[in-house]
């Protein structure tokens, strides 16, 4: 299309009107001449397209019929003359599912709680086998939960700091290729409030036997470390990493000595087991008030007589510890999770340590694709090695996490404020959200302000 800008100059130019006036003032013997020589270049066109086509038409009818062929011909999979879809060697992934059983077709097969599952590993071992697309690279690949209540929050900003969390996991999740899951609805009805991740980790197991890692991470929890990733080859040897510290499980023996908002369970039958043993604290069970009064009775520092899935796996780590102990990891070297009230206020001296880096080297000042953004994370690292983690630490937090503030009900520990918690989650919300802005060439300046953004500079921060 030509703008009319364009068009007018065209019309009201010296070579567009000598053209008209050309055309205007032709000899009907020109005329004649150019008319014939028309016809005879459409005939000559004409014969060459029919020579073209009945040259395809011989070729294509001594095509292999794999020609033809909807699948893409360098995949190594054909269709057959049943329909039925079968391999040769790697599979084409997401559009292959081939018509072997596998447990799926099993209808003993359920996701509920209730329902049993034996022999998981061996069961996805044999799918991993029907889809060896996946097979690759199985051991790290991470498979990310969480999720809300169905319902509207009460609290007005509720829905939107939800919303904004939910945006904070999926950035972190496309970062690093993980897949995620938002569940918003109670999969087990009897099991509510903290303790319904746990019917929804064990579907995701079941719905993805590709992913070696089940991580459950709190509707609450932020990602504010965006290029730190989990030190998986750490946990080769165990199947649950959770935050805490083994001197507050095992000497103070205090139900808050871990945090069961954030963790990572391996997909294995381990976990499994694991699962059944822990739900049944749970409200759906018979005897979910004889634990509560356990638990408090365990517990010393425990004030309200409720089973709550946390204090359910101190006990377990406690009372269990020869069995289940050596599968589990208690993670208190980085911020697994960490609690905000003891990290929101280090976010402007962190940015400026992290623009002090960059000054340094000018690699990590270069403009980049955010598909190969780990490449940076793993180029910073060299300039945080002696930076250390935990509280005195000037590295990024990698998870925040707001217990205390519940943004969805509006209720909030009595030791702060409700305007505190929504004023730090906007300020670890758009402290993460810089880095993932970054790429896209735009920074929040006011960490409060999460509505407004400025353009970065080229080479910033030279």
């Amino acid at each position: 299309m030509v703008s009319p800008e364009l068009s007018s100059s065209f019309h009201t130019s010296p070579m567009a009107n000598n053209l008209r006036h050309n055309a205007r003032t032709k000899s009907s013997y020109s005329f004649f001449v150019d008319n014939f020589l028309l016809a005879g270049s459409a005939l000559l066109a004409m014969l060459v397209l029919w020579i073209f086509y009945s040259f395809m038409g011989t070729t294509t009818q001594n095509q292999d019929s794999t020609f033809s062929n909807p699948i893409d011909s360098n995949s190594k999979s054909t269709i057959t003359n049943n329909n039925n879809i079968q391999t040769s060697g790697f599979s084409s992934g997401l559009e292959f599912d081939p018509p072997d059983k596998t447990f799926y077709d099993d209808p003993k097969m359920g996701y509920t709680m209730e329902t049993k599952i034996e022999n998981w590993d061996e069961k996805r071992k044999v799918w991993l086998k029907k889809h060896q697309s996946f097979a690759s690279g199985v051991e790290k690949r991470v498979f990310l939960v969480t999720g809300s209540q169905p319902s509207p929050c009460k609290n007005p900003i509720g829905d939107h700091l939800l919303l904004r969390f939910f945006k904070n996991k999926v950035d972190y999740c496309r970062i690093h290729g993980y897949d995620i899951f938002y569940n918003n609805v109670l999969l087990q009805p009897k099991m509510f409030t903290y303790w319904a991740k746990q019917p929804s980790v064990k579907a995701a197991m079941l719905a993805h036997p590709e992913a070696e890692w089940i991580w459950w991470v709190d509707s609450d929890a932020a990602f504010t470390d965006m290029e730190f990733k989990l030190p998986l080859e750490r946990y080769r040897d165990h199947n649950l990493v959770v935050h805490g510290w083994n001197n507050l499980i095992y000497e103070e023996k205090s139900w808050t000595s871990l945090n069961a908002g954030v963790f990572l369970m391996r997909n294995c039958q381990w976990s499994m087991d694991f699962l059944d043993i822990w739900s049944k604290m749970g409200p759906q069970s018979k005897e979910y008030e004889k634990w509560g009064e356990i638990l408090k009775t365990t517990f010393k520092d425990k004030i309200f007589p409720e089973s709550d899935d946390q204090s359910g796996l101190v006990y377990l780590l406690l009372k269990e510890k020869e069995k289940l102990g050596g599968k589990i990891y208690v993670e208190s070297e980085f911020y697994f999770e960490g609690y905000w009230m003891e990290i929101v206020g280090k976010f402007d001296n962190i940015t400026e340590k992290y623009i002090e880096i960059e000054k340094q080297e000018n690699k990590l000042r270069r403009m980049h694709a955010e598909k190969v953004n780990e490449a940076y994370g793993n180029m910073r690292e060299h300039y945080l090695k002696d930076v250390g983690f935990g509280l005195m630490s000037l590295r990024r937090p990698f998870i925040t996490h707001f217990t205390g503030c519940q943004p969805c009900s509006g209720a909030h520990n009595q030791m702060y404020s409700g305007q505190s918690c929504w004023d730090a989650m906007n300020r670890a919300l758009n402290f993460a959200d810089n880095q993932v802005l970054r790429n896209y060439g735009f920074v929040h300046q006011d960490l409060l302000d999460s509505s407004t953004v400025s353009p970065l500079p080229f080479d910033y921060p030279a």
